[in-house]
């Protein structure tokens, strides 16, 4: 009785410590960052280098590297999950397959980073480009939406693919129609961090996308986005409330993300519990 109540005091100080050291950081950053958002700092284009102006382009720049790299992985990554547990029997191949699979999870995001800036800047020639960013994006968010859908996949019950099974339905229909309907929320949480991965990286984007202060009008335009812009500004020392600022926005835009995401999981899990 004794351990047990030991145990979870230890369990509730270091959720409590680790709330409060996230609370710190974010509170800090909206602190310092909050103060110098205006109208004209999210409409106008950045000057001298960002020190001045806005960061529009900037903010166009990360939601066009996102849904590059979103369109693009998204479906190799549940359509790889959905055929790993509906289709694929337990195998040698399958193992060497979820082997490759985590290690591509672990490689740092400066090794991928060099791999796009070798294989699609130069090799492709696709340069300093959303493109080239976005493919390069892709390959670290890939595990990340095999795992998310695979988990949610197996969360489904049995009885539901034998249910429909023995009313005739196709192996597909019953994956389309019934499965993945069920495990929606599931596959909505894993886009959700891979959105969160994308706009938080910096190493992969400074080494595939470049850093052009402005708005990219095709996917072969080099562009900047919104940690790129703040590491630039923080780390040449161009301007420190510049890049409280990008990193406040930065951090609201997230947690919008996640409240859009929780809104619709629960409508979801509504309408499908009706």
């Amino acid at each position: 009785m004794i351990k047990n109540r030991l145990f979870y005091s230890v369990v509730w100080f270091l959720s409590i410590l680790t709330l409060a050291v996230l609370l710190m950081i974010i509170g800090y950053i909206m602190y310092r960052g909050l103060t110098q958002i205006s109208w004209e700092f999210l409409s106008e284009k950045p000057a001298l280098m960002g020190k001045k102006g806005g960061i529009f382009p900037v903010i166009i720049g990360t939601l066009y590297v996102t849904g590059v790299a979103l369109v693009i992985a998204a479906p190799i990554g549940i359509a790889a999950a959905v055929y790993f547990v509906e289709y694929s029997k337990e195998g040698r191949l399958v193992r060497i397959i979820r082997t490759f699979t985590e290690v591509l999870a672990g490689i740092p995001s400066i090794i991928i980073g060099l791999f796009g800036f070798a294989f699609f800047v130069v090799f492709l020639g696709f340069g300093w480009s959303v493109l080239s960013g976005g493919l390069s994006v892709s390959l670290m968010i890939l595990p990340i939406l095999i795992r998310s859908t695979e988990e949610a996949l197996k969360t489904v019950p049995l009885s539901y693919r034998e249910g429909s099974l023995s009313l005739g339905a196709s192996k597909w229909e019953t994956t389309y129609k019934i499965v993945l309907p069920c495990c929606k929320n599931g596959i909505l949480t894993g886009l959700i961090l891979s959105i969160g991965r994308v706009v938080g990286e910096t190493a992969v984007i400074m080494l595939t996308v470049g850093g052009a202060l402005k708005v990219p009008m095709s996917l072969f335009d080099s562009t900047r986005t919104m940690a790129l812009h703040m590491y630039i500004l923080a780390a040449e020392g161009i301007s420190q409330e510049r890049a409280f600022a990008t990193a406040a926005l930065l951090v609201l835009i997230i947690l919008v993300i996640n409240g859009l995401a929780n809104i619709i999981s629960a409508r979801i899990g509504g309408a499908h519990g009706k």
